[in-house]
């Protein structure tokens, strides 16, 4: 007989396709027991038989403790100015139409932020902007667009005002950014990757994942990527060595991909 988080490792990837041993075993499950803790079940079993079964706002509580839904504009802005004025010139030199995806991106202000920055250099209908994450909860709050001022206390006003209405106590991304970008349903560690992009982004996503599904995610990172394309990672996912998933770094945060390859992961 499976043991308790056995079983439910199963039968979770059996209903969502999430294979949760890709995952640090110790730290999630830590943080699924706090989960079924405050809501009074006992075990991994009875919270996936008696409480996921039954109740679509568990589900999304599972989710919110499984990833990491927490960006705001701007997020880290050293690194943003980074991507502004050294990244991007080299894109812009000898890239025609760009090709963005925004790996993981939670509730959109990462991929947001990319688009109000690029636009400043080059019309949104020569940039393509893809956004995908593992939440659809997290997602349709993307597509929406709404968000709190705490969201955007990186802004400066100028490109408030550029880039958002404001709609009593929130800001709403404007319809120009919103076109832009296309959110989608993905799981990094199960579906296909998107083709010859020029730049991912893909910050603070990967803490909880095993050593051996970073590794397989950084393979296909790279095979993602157009040959020079680059990798704008966050904290938790500076590369050691680059060289083994065929990038090189090029400052802190920043991975370039050093040359083509035939192999899919």
């Amino acid at each position: 007989m499976q043991d308790d988080y056995s079983f439910f490792k199963t039968a979770i990837l059996r209903q969502t396709g999430i294979d949760l041993s890709a995952y640090k075993e110790r730290q999630m499950k830590r943080r699924l027991e706090t989960l079924y803790k405050q809501h009074h079940f006992y075990s991994f079993r009875s919270f996936f038989q008696r409480g996921l079964q039954n109740d679509p706002a568990l589900w999304q509580a599972f989710f919110d403790k499984m990833t990491i839904n927490v960006s705001e504009f701007y997020r880290n802005k050293k690194r943003w100015e980074r991507f502004e004025f050294d990244i991007l010139p080299q894109l812009l030199e000898t890239r025609g139409k760009l090709q963005l995806w925004s790996a993981a991106c939670s509730s959109g202000e990462e991929a947001y932020t990319a688009a109000m920055i690029t636009s400043k250099y080059r019309a949104l209908t020569d940039v393509s902007i893809l956004a995908t994450d593992i939440d659809r909860e997290a997602l349709q709050r993307a597509k929406a667009g709404r968000y709190q001022e705490k969201s955007v206390r990186e802004v400066v006003p100028a490109e408030r005002k550029r880039c958002f209405d404001e709609e009593g106590n929130h800001y709403r991304v404007k319809p120009m950014f919103r076109d832009t970008i296309r959110f989608k349903r993905h799981n990094l560690l199960a579906d296909p990757y998107p083709r010859e992009q020029d730049l991912i982004i893909c910050r603070n996503a990967l803490i909880y994942f095993t050593n051996a599904a970073k590794e397989q995610i950084y393979h296909r990172l790279n095979q993602s990527l157009k040959s020079g394309g680059f990798l704008f990672v966050g904290s938790t996912e500076q590369l050691f060595s680059p060289e083994t998933y065929g990038f090189e770094h090029v400052g802190n945060f920043f991975y370039r991909k050093r040359h083509s390859s035939s192999r899919l992961w």
